[in-house]
């Protein structure tokens, strides 16, 4: 069994197409803007597991990204090889980071806003 497709809620799947593909690099997997449905891949498997950026426009939806955001806590987890220059080149394209690069137990983790009303963790296994 493999997962084929997971899903974020986000304000504006048009606007997280935006973001996830020109500013994090993924690839387009599926796009139908007058559907306001986006689903994303990572460039280093376009054929792996796709995410669906789903809209929040229902009440469950919205109270639970809100809640999410409001604790700060990372809606999903994207493993990277080299978290500081992952963090270092986000950076730079204007990414803001609610927790630089930070040494735990399991790895180097950093945390960022993905302007569309989540927290995304990046994390790196050592």
């Amino acid at each position: 069994m493999k997962i084929r497709l997971t899903s974020i809620y986000v304000h504006d799947p048009l606007k997280a197409y935006s973001f996830y593909t020109e500013v994090l690099g993924f690839v387009q997997r599926y796009y139908l803007p007058e559907g306001y449905l986006a689903i994303v891949a990572s460039p280093e498997e376009p054929n792996g597991t796709g995410l669906l950026l789903e809209p929040n426009s229902n009440p469950i939806a919205s109270a639970y990204q809100k809640a999410l955001y409001d604790a700060k806590l990372p809606v999903i987890i994207f493993g990277v090889d080299n978290l500081e220059q992952e963090y270092e080149q986000l950076k730079a394209k204007g990414v803001i980071f609610i927790k630089a690069p930070t040494q735990t137990d399991w790895g180097i983790e950093a945390v960022f806003d993905d302007t569309c009303g989540n927290f995304v963790q990046l994390h790196q296994l050592i």
